[in-house]
């Protein structure tokens, strides 16, 4: 009679924590899952009609020209990217030490 129950224990307690391991635990956290991003791409726009209210207004900034080659730079710098810099010449001054007394 005890080895059937000490079988039974432990056939049974692995299948309940596996069965506990699938359960949610943050029912309340995941209803909302994702609230917070949505609100803060919401508040990003101030004035949603902006770009009626706008439309015969002139731009004040970049030119087209410059603007254009500003944001060409820009992708540029992510196909081609700045070369390291060499570590060994940082900080490597001409050699003089400016705290030698026999200077004086």
């Amino acid at each position: 009679m005890k080895t059937l129950t000490i079988k039974l224990v432990a056939a049974v307690v692995p299948c309940l924590l596996t069965v506990g391991g699938c359960a949610t635990l943050t029912p309340q956290l995941d209803s909302t899952f994702g609230d917070a991003v949505n609100m803060a791409k919401a508040r990003q726009a101030l004035d949603k009609d902006a770009p009626i209210k706008n439309a015969n207004r002139d731009v004040v900034g970049l030119d087209g020209i410059a603007a254009k080659e500003a944001v060409d730079r820009y992708h540029r710098s992510f196909r081609i990217p700045d070369p390291p810099a060499n570590v060994f010449s940082i900080g490597v001054s001409s050699g003089k030490n400016t705290n030698d007394s026999s200077n004086q």
